[in-house]
């Protein structure tokens, strides 16, 4: 959508997050998730950590899951690796991810991407959990 329409939905309070990020705008229509939710279907954003703590404050329930690199220098690697940001932009890249996590702890699971295939594994034991089981025996958050 184009700037104004975006600016109409955020002063609407249409959107269930929405944020900043690397200069760009993002969010998440409530109107949808609450489609999907009335379907009896589960919900899986991939937003960041502002976004999932506005996620948190709206929806109590939402369980919130940190996916974090190994190390920042594993994250700084991956980032050259791909090419596709100037070194400016990949400053700016670790000096947000440096802050998101921090946030970490707020997170009900993080799960390490340390291997493509376990954390995605991991990522669907998660879902499965809460899903099908209705969560760990116990607080996540202790």
């Amino acid at each position: 959508m184009d700037d104004a329409e975006f600016d109409r939905r955020v002063a609407a309070g249409e959107f269930l997050e929405w944020a900043w990020v690397h200069g760009h705008r993002y969010g998440t229509l409530r109107s949808e998730v609450e489609r999907v939710l009335a379907a009896g279907s589960s919900v899986v954003l991939e937003i960041d950590v502002q976004g999932g703590l506005s996620v948190r404050a709206s929806m109590p329930d939402a369980v919130l899951v940190f996916v974090e690199p190994p190390s920042v220098e594993e994250l700084e690697r991956r980032l050259r690796a791909r090419g596709t940001e100037d070194e400016s932009q990949i400053e700016t890249r670790l000096r947000n991810a440096r802050s998101e996590m921090d946030r970490a702890p707020e997170y009900d699971v993080r799960i390490v991407n340390d291997d493509l295939d376990r954390a995605c594994s991991e990522l669907e034991e998660v879902i499965h959990t809460y899903e099908m089981d209705g969560g760990p025996s116990e607080d996540v958050r202790d």
